[in-house]
């Protein structure tokens, strides 16, 4: 397993960033305290993503913060990304896991605890569970719930990163389930300020979790 910490993981998304401030804001997440960034994009040609996954590479590589692709393993392995997260109608973990080796980081999306089961015997990095809240950033998202992801949290043996809505007012309820890391899309890039709204959550998990800074 690769170590990665997850603490704060920040989502891009590409109807809440123009391609012209992508990387200013994912800029000042990291700066704010985003500990993983993860590149989405749906709705772009492949040659716009590799350009944009490059660049936000050299960025990540500059603050030594991993760059996770979503989906595309195709534009992970091109442009060396740190690795993929793929959701459960995406490549098989096994085949990703195959393509990208070992020393690369698979996630991988649940929204059931049979899924979390499941991933217990997959070659997984770490899991993604939610959604937690309602959210607008995935409109197909199923809600799970609080007591749901203090469920996957026990059941799971890969570490769980709470998804869905998530914000710097519900935070806490998240860290209260036991569950130590966060993914945010919204809260920090629609924000005015990603570099404070990034702060603001880092601050609050770092207290929630009692580490040492």
């Amino acid at each position: 397993m690769v170590d990665i910490d997850l603490r704060l993981y920040v989502i891009t998304d590409e109807n809440l960033s123009l391609e012209t401030g992508l990387m200013e804001k994912v800029r000042q997440a990291i700066e704010g305290g985003a500990t993983v960034i993860q590149y989405r994009a749906k709705n772009k040609s492949s040659k716009q993503i590799y350009s944009e996954a490059t660049a936000l590479k050299k960025l990540c590589r500059e603050y030594g913060i991993p760059l996770i692709i979503n989906d595309r393993v195709d534009i992970a392995v091109a442009v060396d990304a740190d690795g993929v997260h793929v959701g459960q109608d995406d490549l098989p973990v096994e085949v990703v896991r195959r393509i990208i080796g070992n020393g690369k980081i698979v996630g991988l999306s649940t929204k059931t605890l049979e899924q979390v089961v499941e991933a217990n015997t997959l070659p997984v990095d770490y899991i993604g569970f939610g959604s937690v809240f309602p959210t607008t950033t995935k409109k197909d998202a199923t809600l799970s719930g609080i007591e749901m992801l203090r469920e996957a949290v026990k059941l799971s043996i890969q570490p769980v990163v709470a998804i869905g809505g998530i914000n710097a007012e519900n935070v806490d309820s998240v860290l209260q389930t036991g569950c130590e890391n966060v993914a945010v899309v919204s809260a920090v890039f629609s924000a005015d300020s990603p570099f404070k709204a990034a702060q603001l959550l880092k601050q609050k998990i770092l207290k929630g979790r009692r580490w040492r800074v």
